[in-house]
């Protein structure tokens, strides 16, 4: 989705973050910040848009290791290749190369196209998701979990997408999601029964407005 895609949604989707649970804080993450696929999907890309809308650094990789993550800002030099898409857009002089992450947004949703492309199966992304997220938590690494695929990104129980929202969202210390990603309701069930921290959006730009107040 590109800027002016994004933009066409209107102001009114700024304002479209419906925060739940009466008295919920939202909760807080800081900078510097990390961006992945959970599923290889283009939602990533949407999810770095935003956060250059929201005039937020961030440095980005489809397929990181926990190697990679520890590397912190910059991801230790890599280059992209074949398969592998590394970006770093962090502000340098606040967050020099090697700068711990304090947050990781995963952009949940799967492509059989995008994970065959970075050489992934399936049990493989969900293998990687795990050992990401359990070094997550064993550095206290705040892990955002964001569902902004709708109904597209959804589907029966056991299907890849539900196994993407499987492997992160119960272990996630926050989750963001648009209303047409929650039909179901899943998302709200699963926030609540984990006591996680949770807001649905009404339009992807609702985000804009989300992470300025986790990250910044």
């Amino acid at each position: 989705m590109t800027k002016k895609a994004l933009a066409v949604l209107g102001a009114a989707a700024v304002l479209g973050a419906v925060w739940l649970a009466a008295g919920q804080a939202v909760p807080k993450a800081g900078l510097p910040v990390l961006t992945t696929s959970a599923g290889q999907s283009a939602d990533v890309t949407t999810v770095n848009i935003v956060l250059e809308e929201a005039g937020i650094g961030y440095d980005y990789c489809d397929v990181p290791t926990v190697e990679m993550v520890a590397d912190g800002v910059g991801l230790g030099g890599r280059e992209s290749g074949p398969g592998f898409h590394v970006e770093t857009e962090t502000d340098l002089a606040k967050y020099p190369a090697g700068t711990p992450f304090k947050a990781v947004i995963f952009a949940i949703g799967a492509s059989l196209k995008g994970m065959g492309a970075s050489g992934l199966t399936l049990e493989s992304e969900e293998a990687r998701l795990k050992k990401l997220i359990e070094y997550c938590k064993q550095k206290k690494i705040f892990v955002m979990a964001v569902h902004i695929g709708g109904e597209s990104k959804r589907g029966p129980a056991g299907s890849d997408n539900e196994r993407m929202i499987d492997a992160v969202a119960p272990q996630a210390d926050y989750i963001v999601v648009t209303k047409d990603s929650n039909k179901d309701g899943r998302f709200t069930k699963l926030a609540e029964a984990r006591k996680v921290p949770f807001t649905e959006i009404e339009y992807a730009l609702g985000l804009v407005d989300v992470v300025k107040k986790v990250l910044q």
